[in-house]
């Protein structure tokens, strides 16, 4: 359960998808630096920790303007007891053609990890390191993005029920084509507050198995129904427990 549950909010809270549907050109962008999302995470019916998602002031990487992206994840006591998490994510995209440059997840929990991903433009690769041990470059398509940046650039796009999403994105071990269905609209309540969401279907394998291909998607996220495309819930059955993150909070 535990690693499980650091890789569903990782890698999940990603999968968001855009899209293959409608071209995004003249599409305001519906987030800006000093945003502030907080979440409550749930397995089950326990409380499991908290999250946190914030755009930080724009940086220069490799002399590109980018938007630098940020999510911390964190265990509380009880879940610490059997897996501590406490990881954060950096990702640094280009805010012209919506591609990652850079990106890095940092986790001093029970399982240590230093990783940098450089993307390669020129040579259209993903390179991976951990500790500064570096794999071999993987190939990578065109508007390819780390995990978390796909998770905000979702919200560039236009949403309609029946619409399929779809984003390469590369962690720097594999690039994958992640694919969304829209499913529904719907009113739900998270944190005593209703919303008027899309529910987003997404499918997705991850590399080392932890998240396996089946008929019908394992995860879901809510996405509000405005201009603003907020994820107000997120969930996700992996094998036989379910994680659910919920908004408790957001700043702009």
């Amino acid at each position: 359960m535990p690693k499980r549950f650091l890789l569903f909010f990782v890698s999940s809270l990603i999968c968001a998808m855009p899209i293959s549907v409608k071209a995004v050109s003249g599409t305001s962008i519906p987030f800006a630096p000093g945003e502030k999302l907080s979440y409550k995470a749930y397995w089950g019916v326990i409380p499991a920790g908290h999250a946190v998602l914030e755009i930080l002031p724009m940086a220069h990487i490799y002399g590109v303007m980018t938007y630098h992206f940020a999510m911390t994840t964190e265990t509380n006591s009880i879940v610490d007891l059997l897996y501590k998490i406490r990881e954060r994510q950096d990702s640094y995209t280009d805010i012209d053609t919506r591609r990652t440059i850079y990106y890095t997840k940092r986790n001093r929990g029970n399982h240590s990890r230093d990783v940098n991903v450089h993307f390669d433009w020129q040579k259209m690769t993903a390179t991976y390191a951990n500790f500064g041990e570096a794999l071999e470059p993987v190939a990578i398509l065109p508007g390819t993005c780390d995990p978390l940046a796909l998770f905000y650039l979702i919200r560039i796009h236009d949403l309609e029920e029946g619409s399929v999403l779809e984003l390469p994105v590369s962690d720097g071990k594999k690039c994958m084509v992640v694919k969304a269905t829209v499913v529904s609209r719907e009113t739900i309540v998270v944190a005593g507050v209703s919303y008027d969401t899309f529910r987003v279907a997404p499918e997705m394998e991850f590399p080392d198995g932890v998240v396996t291909k089946h008929n019908t998607s394992q995860m879901e996220i809510w996405f509000t129904a405005d201009d603003r495309k907020l994820p107000v819930k997120i969930s996700s059955n992996v094998g036989v427990s379910t994680f659910v993150f919920e908004l408790t909070s957001s700043s702009r």
